[in-house]
């Protein structure tokens, strides 16, 4: 039986994810009511996420009206990179939390017409562990690692890539000198997710970039 202390800590995790949720849900409706596609970013720390946005908004953002809200614990550093390619950026600081949640994101969408957007990506704060607990109530969710992570970075976090729907194996203009055997990660990812999509792609050659934007269907 659970001591008081711990049960209560359970009893406050279980309240913030059922929350996290019912706010995802709300999330999720309003975006469909706009006819807006979202996507959730997630990611270590230099695996490429910002780059990969800046390669995608410059090659959408004539066509399509994007808003990027980016997730970071200080400075907007992300934002300004991305919006340098004609879209809109909102910079969330979450300061001690590791992760964004749908709290976040309905303040956004409380405080921004989404009438004026055709996309919004949202680029999670660097982190493979915690965005796992907080859906955001998005389309899609995307896992970004890179093949400097190592070749075991997939095996080592299984749940993102359980609950994910598209895998981008990231910085492969690196592999003539990054000792990784690219289909021994894809088939960890798909041993962890037999349904998942799977892009390998370089943010600096734009290798497989139309490709993964195809697959966004925007």
């Amino acid at each position: 039986m659970p001591e008081e202390g711990l049960s209560k800590i359970i009893e406050l995790n279980e309240d913030l994810i059922e929350n996290n949720e019912r706010l995802a849900a709300k999330n999720k409706k309003d975006f469909s009511k706009y006819n807006i596609r979202s996507f959730d970013i997630v990611g270590a720390i230099g695996a490429g996420k910002t780059a990969l946005l800046e390669s995608i908004s410059e090659m959408i953002s004539k066509e399509k009206r994007v808003l990027v809200i980016n997730g970071d614990v200080a400075t907007r550093i992300d934002a300004d990179r991305i919006e340098k390619h004609g879209v809109k950026t909102i910079q969330i600081n979450t300061g001690r939390e590791c992760a964004l949640n749908s709290y976040h994101i309905s303040q956004v969408i409380k405080n921004h017409d989404l009438s004026n957007y055709d996309v919004v990506f949202i680029e999670n704060v660097g982190n493979l562990i915690c965005p796992s607990d907080f859906i955001l109530g998005t389309n899609k969710r995307i896992v970004v690692v890179s093949i400097t992570e190592g070749p075991w970075v997939i095996r080592k976090h299984p749940l993102l890539f359980k609950f994910s729907d598209i895998a981008i194996i990231n910085k492969i203009d690196l592999i003539d000198v990054i000792d990784v055997k690219v289909e021994e990660m894809i088939n960890d990812a798909k041993e962890i997710n037999p349904n998942i999509k799977i892009i390998t792609t370089s943010a600096i050659t734009g290798e497989n970039i139309p490709n993964l934007i195809q697959s966004l269907e925007i």
